[in-house]
């Protein structure tokens, strides 16, 4: 028996069973200490405005980096899953985010802020996340969207646990001393991460695109070599370089599935517009309540109820959308899912009272549990599984810009007009926006191929054709040359 049927033959043993649910638990508590943790930023964000008397801008830049970085880090995930596999760098992620929050309550000013726990501690929470979910892509094929659906319920966990412990240990210990906590939570991320021992795959499952990338490189540098040129010329080191950088944006970025994969595109495309708005109500939903009058701890409460909904409905949305008839249109229940988010927003718009804000909340609840269970199943059918960690660094590097300048600039808004509502009606326009856009496209896209499709099957079985055409047609007119020759040539 060869290496390579060995290695698959172990790596099928570890697929969907065993050990693969021990790192599907891993993987709940990685995103709720990662994806879960920034929702409950805003609980701080009046103390912090207190502390540095910083404005609605200033102050939600703090999360907005956290938030840009956990997503725009991916492109340096990728590289350091590649170098050193998915269980270091989801350890090295959550020794960065303890450091980041250890550091931050210690801070003297808002921009110190920015870097500690917003960079440091984003940049960990980045490496832990996304190795997290790329070792999810290879722990599991048959289960996959269950396995997806299951581990974004860890985001829920941590929407409903972060904030109602943010507002305790507020109360109990202030600002500073609950980051300090913080610290030491998000140092359990190492502990998940030594939960996801590496798998063994085939060798006919690595990746089939290094081979081609490498080739114009050195089919280039040989032809120069061939014709007399040092290895050491000037003009050919700075060909190498120059053909080493593209292949590496073509390896960790894939510009090259950006260009060549319309799926990929356009759903790049409509997520990167649709975060401008979607960061929006997380960070403003609870100094939107106090503003309006409501007490400090209801509103924590609503953000914990948004998580609390989301643990029983992504389930249930994985196990829909994993059935039969959704494959291939898993797109179509994204898109609804982010109209439906985008139209819960006008509920905020209508009254500010906490029983409407109540009812607010479940309907964002669930429109999100359908966004957190489907945004990488349907990264995963559009793109090749030995692609997915590139892929996915360029599409969270491009939605992460989004992220970082939504709130500050909507904050700034707010700022001059001192009107929260502005808020809801920035984060519906992008929403709602994105949904249409996403589900026109992909609907016809889907058209444009099936006519592909249909004009392939015409080429390659024209007889099938010239009969159907020329049986209906009497003997003396079936003689006639234009009939036959214009079916044949199509």
């Amino acid at each position: 028996m060869s290496q390579g049927e060995a290695g698959g033959r172990s790596a099928a043993k570890l697929q969907d069973q065993g050990w693969a649910w021990m790192v599907l638990m891993a993987a709940v508590v990685l995103q709720g200490l990662t994806l879960g943790f920034p929702c409950c930023i805003g609980v701080f964000f009046t103390d912090l405005q207190h502390e540095f008397q910083a404005s609605n801008s200033q102050t939600s830049w703090f999360p907005s980096i956290m938030v840009a970085v956990l997503h725009g880090g991916g492109p340096l995930c990728s590289i350091l899953v590649k170098r050193f596999g998915c269980r270091f760098v989801v350890m090295l992620g959550g020794l960065l985010s303890g450091l980041g929050m250890v550091s931050s309550s210690f801070c003297k000013s808002i921009s110190e802020l920015y870097l500690t726990a917003g960079f440091i501690t984003g940049l960990g929470s980045c490496f832990s996340f996304q190795a997290g979910v790329t070792v999810l892509g290879y722990y599991f094929v048959r289960w996959r969207t269950l396995a997806n659906a299951v581990a974004s319920t860890g985001v829920s966990l941590g929407f409903t646990l972060w904030p109602l412990l943010s507002q305790y240990l507020l109360d109990e210990m202030g600002w500073r001393n609950t980051f300090l906590i913080f610290g030491g939570i998000l140092l359990n991320c190492c502990v998940c991460g030594a939960i996801m021992r590496p798998i063994q795959l085939a060798s006919g499952s690595l990746p089939h695109s290094a081979k081609p990338e490498e080739e114009p490189g050195s089919r280039a540098e040989e032809a120069q070599l061939s014709n007399g040129a040092s290895p050491h010329h000037p003009t050919l080191q700075q060909h190498t370089r120059r053909t080493k950088c593209l292949q590496m944006l073509q390896k960790y970025l894939a510009f090259d599935i950006f260009c060549q994969n319309k799926g990929y595109q356009i759903y790049t495309i409509g997520v990167t517009w649709m975060m401008v708005g979607f960061a929006l109500p997380h960070v403003y939903i609870v100094p939107y309540a106090i503003h309006n009058g409501v007490e400090e701890h209801k509103a924590a409460l609503l953000i914990s109820i948004i998580g609390f909904i989301n643990i029983f409905i992504r389930p249930l949305t994985g196990l829909l959308s994993g059935r039969r008839f959704f494959t291939g249109r898993r797109i179509y229940l994204f898109s609804l899912a982010v109209l439906l988010c985008g139209l819960s927003n006008f509920i905020c718009v209508i009254s500010a009272e906490f029983s409407v804000l109540i009812l607010y909340c479940v309907i964002l609840s669930i429109a999100m549990s359908g966004i957190g269970a489907l945004i990488f199943q349907v990264l995963m059918d559009v793109v090749e599984m030995d692609r997915f960690s590139s892929a996915l660094g360029l599409f969270t590097i491009l939605e992460s810009i989004t992220l970082l300048i939504g709130p500050p600039l909507t904050g700034f808004l707010v700022d001059i007009t001192s009107d929260f509502h502005y808020v809801f009606y920035n984060s519906s326009f992008f929403l709602i926006s994105a949904a249409l856009f996403m589900g026109l496209s992909f609907c016809a896209l889907e058209k444009k191929n099936k006519l592909k499709e249909a004009s392939k099957a015409r080429l390659d079985n024209p007889s099938r054709y010239q009969y159907s055409e020329t049986s209906t047609e009497s003997k003396a007119e079936s003689q006639s040359p234009p009939a036959v020759e214009y079916i044949t040539s199509i």
